[in-house]
């Protein structure tokens, strides 16, 4: 069986506003709402994968509409504290599509979903990335990270395949919900690139536009 087949087409969802994963990066976890305790206990005694998504901003209803396209991760690590929250660290998997949400009875959602749109998510194969296309990226963003107070350790991701780095770059930015829902849905990481670029420049062209001459 290949790794296709083992990805549940029922899964538990996460919806957490800014906040995406991608596939092969981690990410820790504060739980501490019931329902989602609810969901981390459920998710422990099954598969212990988890859908993270993100919920549409302009939703006015107590259920938040949620996006199509999440991230499926599985819980790699899990501690309980002395108050009884759950620490858990989520390892991305593969990106789904959300085909129908599920009734159920339990405090938290869950959706029939589909893997078929992103098939090469959990291929073993890397997507080629050279240094010197990034270095442009590199320094834009640690500016734009600066400006708006954000800490990165550089020397880190400096560790890290270009693949993992540019994922973890597009996780960690101080982006818009729908800007980082943009680049959860490239298709592969070129396009991301891309995507990256084009919204980096449009902060440095308001940055620009805001500045005057005293």
């Amino acid at each position: 069986m290949d790794n296709k087949n083992k990805l549940p087409n029922k899964i538990p969802v996460f919806p957490i506003s800014n906040f995406i994963i991608f596939p092969k990066t981690t990410v820790p976890l504060n739980i501490f709402e019931p329902r989602y305790i609810e969901m981390v206990d459920d998710s422990m005694k099954n598969s212990r994968m988890i859908g993270m998504i993100q919920p549409k901003k302009n939703s006015n209803n107590s259920i938040p509409e949620l996006y199509n396209i999440g991230c499926l991760g599985k819980i790699t690590s899990f501690n309980e504290s002395e108050d009884g929250r759950y620490l858990i660290i989520i390892n991305g998997l593969s990106r789904f599509k959300i085909i129908d949400e599920i009734k159920n009875n339990k405090l938290y959602r869950e959706c029939k979903v589909s893997f078929n749109e992103f098939k090469n998510d959990i291929n073993s194969n890397k997507e080629e990335i050279k240094f010197t296309d990034l270095e442009l990226i590199f320094k834009n963003l640690k500016n734009l990270f600066q400006k708006k107070g954000y800490i990165i350790n550089w020397k880190e991701l400096e560790k890290q395949d270009l693949n993992q780095t540019i994922n973890t770059l597009a996780m960690a930015s101080p982006f818009s919900l729908e800007e980082k829902q943009a680049l959860l849905e490239t298709q592969n990481l070129i396009s991301r690139k891309f995507k990256l670029e084009e919204i980096i420049k449009t902060y440095i062209l308001d940055d620009f536009s805001n500045t005057t001459i005293q």
